[in-house]
């Protein structure tokens, strides 16, 4: 089933990608019975494997979801940053409810396993770089022979080859100037992480709505 988004609602495609990139830890679901395999896992997100680009991550081999991998679609779904969103900020408060204002992107497309365990590798290797590199001591992975195969033995690489991305950036595009400047205010002054966040997306893509 696809996202249901208005179009004030839909966003543009740099906006997706930066979505991707910056927030990777994502839900992916894989139907099947008698319920559908779910796991949480950072997938790396690129523009080339496909018409639509690719996600990159692994799982515990011990995890029985990788085996639900093969015809069906999975999706892997994005949380960008959200926030409440008090109707008192609104210039006519009375005539307005709360809401919500948030970015999420729904990643459709069939998953491969990775079967070399040098890709596997790889693609561990370039995880580590994402994350480590702007330490002030980047952690490296130092494990040699039995012990990286046995390593990676125990896990399991794969490839979602994107099949469609189904996106939604609600951050008040349907309220007049006014009210979008005071909603940013109000993140601001609220002013716990994913407020702020989410008054900084709105301040780049929903100000000019």
């Amino acid at each position: 089933m696809s996202l249901y988004t208005p179009r004030a609602f839909v966003p543009a495609e740099a906006a997706v990608e930066r979505l991707l990139r910056e927030h990777p830890f994502a839900t992916l679901v894989t139907p099947g019975g008698p319920e559908p395999a779910i796991s949480h896992v950072p997938l790396q997100y690129r523009v080339d494997g496909g018409a639509h680009g690719m996600l990159l991550g692994h799982m515990a081999r011990a995890n029985p979801h990788w085996e639900r991998f093969g015809d069906a679609s999975s999706v892997a779904i994005f949380h960008g940053p959200h926030a409440y969103v008090s109707p008192s900020w609104y210039a006519q408060p009375a005539t307005a409810v709360p809401t919500w204002n948030y970015a999420v992107a729904h990643v459709h497309g069939r998953v491969e396993l990775m079967r070399d365990a040098a890709d596997t590798r790889r693609l561990l290797d370039e995880m580590v770089e994402r994350y480590e590199a702007g330490r002030m001591r980047p952690w490296r992975l130092q494990l040699e022979g039995r012990p990286l195969a046995a390593m990676l033995d125990a896990i399991v690489g794969f490839r979602l080859i994107i099949e469609r991305i189904d996106a939604k950036l609600k951050l008040s595009q349907n309220r007049n100037v006014e009210d979008r400047d005071r909603v940013i205010a109000g993140l601001r002054a609220d002013g716990y992480a994913d407020a702020v966040a989410s008054a900084d997306w709105m301040d780049r893509y929903a100000r000019d709505a």
